[in-house]
């Protein structure tokens, strides 16, 4: 039996606690003697009820513990001892202070069974909870995710099915072997395109039209056709599939995608209005402008690189380390500029003949570039150009580090939850068992994943401790089979879907 010595304790007034009813306690096999006056600090707590138990009927004190010995005056609860250690902080110390090692959300539910609020948990406790209920709504998600890509939804009718039938086909390669392929494909026509675009600027394979002008190789332009007609396909079936059409069409990646086809068909319509409209010089500028615009089918490798992918995030949460990075070259730029101009104004070969056309020099030295075109001839100028391409350096490396860790962090976060989640798929698999998944899903077509298996599967195997993932839509502690236009706009909002 452990316990807390009471005299260590004393009332809010100062003066030591006064002796009063004693209360033990078995929390998992481990007895611990409490005493009614501290437990009566917080009256509406589980605890507290047990002081006046013996007023109470036997199915009132059942109701609050799982076994009472009236010959010894003892309660059972089947809880852990080590959580427990935690609750009982709060009746001495005012608050409550998880320890190292107890799942969170675990000990959130022994909060919960002993009616103690969330708000007397520690700030740093309360911190950690929500980095888990994070992480845990994540896994959530990919759960939600595979789900949808092997299942789809079973209650979608002839075309929704073809339409998720099609969306995964365009948009997981990892559903099936036919979405794999058109993947590499589609890789292929990318790098195609991007090589041909580039090829095509050569002037040794470069033909001239009838005015004499140079313009692309007939080969090279079918090739073009080919890949434009290939994205174009691509673009329409994906539309076509999509759940969302407008979140579709303003998403990046689909922006970049039809970036990367527009400028052919605009050409093209261009050129359909004959040789009178292509001499205006506005239109061949916008002509020119346009196939420029080609350069963007380069960012549709992003959709098929998961590290693109990633450091694309790790960037995006590493705003206010680019932030800083900006504002200390910013400041380095304007300072040296001034200096320079300063110091070499009065030379009279000077090639600072400004700050503004300073600020040239500044950014091409504090990147250490140094092209050589415009250069100091004073040694005080010189002197400032040497300060400013370690200040330079420094600048530059201080951001680095935590952009990289950032990139770090994220890839290997990104790691961990698809392994999650996949351990999540495989343990529904094992508890399930293959009778309860043949009874979730009669028929031909077996949906392995339902409802009614997972949630079964779960209950099998019920404790105190049980941590449902997903809800199920009846209620009660399972998952729920998510439709395919299911979106969430933050993190918070898929904690409160998918948390229970």
């Amino acid at each position: 039996m452990w316990g807390i010595q009471r005299t260590r304790y004393a009332d809010c007034n100062g003066s030591e606690a006064s002796e009063e009813t004693e209360i033990v306690v078995n929390i998992g096999g481990v007895k611990q003697v409490l005493y009614g006056d501290v437990l009566n600090r917080y009256p509406d707590t589980r605890l507290a009820e047990l002081v006046d138990c013996s007023l109470k009927s036997s199915e009132e004190i059942s109701s609050l513990c799982d076994d009472y010995d009236p010959d010894t005056g003892e309660f059972y609860f089947d809880r852990d001892p080590e959580a427990f250690k935690c609750i009982i902080e709060l009746y001495y110390y005012g608050e409550i202070h998880m320890k190292r090692g107890i799942c969170p959300i675990c000990f959130m539910k022994e909060m919960e069974f002993w009616k103690i609020g969330s708000d007397f948990l520690d700030d740093c406790c309360k911190y950690h909870l929500k980095e888990v209920q994070d992480e845990l709504a994540e896994i959530a998600e990919k759960v939600k995710t595979i789900l949808v890509d092997r299942e789809g939804d079973p209650s979608a009718g002839g075309w929704q099915r073809f339409q998720m039938c099609l969306w995964r086909l365009m948009e997981k390669p990892d559903s099936s072997l036919p979405a794999h392929i058109i993947a590499i494909v589609s890789f292929i026509f990318i790098l195609v395109s991007s090589v041909v675009m580039c090829v095509g600027t050569i002037p040794e394979l470069q033909v001239e039209d009838s005015e004499g002008n140079l313009t692309e190789h007939p080969t090279l332009e079918v090739i073009e056709t080919v890949c434009i007609g290939w994205f174009t396909i691509e673009y329409l079936l994906r539309l076509i599939s999509s759940p969302n059409k407008i979140k579709f069409v303003l998403a990046f990646m689909n922006v970049v995608d039809f970036m990367a086809i527009m400028p052919f068909f605009v050409v093209l319509i261009l050129t359909s209005f004959g040789a009178g409209m292509m001499e205006l010089a506005n239109v061949q500028q916008a002509v020119q402008a346009l196939r420029i615009m080609r350069i963007a089918r380069i960012f549709k490798l992003a959709r098929h690189s998961s590290g693109l992918q990633t450091l694309t995030s790790a960037l995006k949460s590493s705003f206010k380390e680019l932030g800083l990075l900006l504002m200390y070259m910013g400041v380095g730029v304007f300072l040296f500029s001034a200096l320079g101009y300063t110091m070499e104004q009065n030379h009279p070969d000077t090639l600072f003949t400004s700050i503004p056309q300073s600020f040239w020099w500044a950014v091409i030295t504090m990147t250490t570039v140094g092209y050589g075109d415009v250069y100091p001839k004073t040694t005080l100028g010189r002197c400032n150009a040497a300060i400013s391409f370690l200040c330079g350096v420094i600048a530059i490396a201080l951001p680095i580090h935590p952009i990289i860790n950032n990139f770090v962090l994220f890839y290997n976060k990104q790691q961990v939850l698809e392994t999650a989640a996949k351990h999540e798929i495989e343990l529904m698999a094992l508890r399930t068992g293959d009778g309860e998944l043949q009874k979730a899903a009669p028929g031909p077509h077996k949906h392995v994943c339902g409802a009614a298996a997972w949630d079964n599967a779960m209950r099998s195997c019920h404790s105190d401790t049980y941590i449902p993932l997903l809800k199920d839509p009846r209620g009660g502690a399972g998952i729920q089979t998510p439709s395919m236009d299911t979106s969430f706009e933050s993190t918070a909002e898929a904690t409160e879907y998918f948390i229970s």
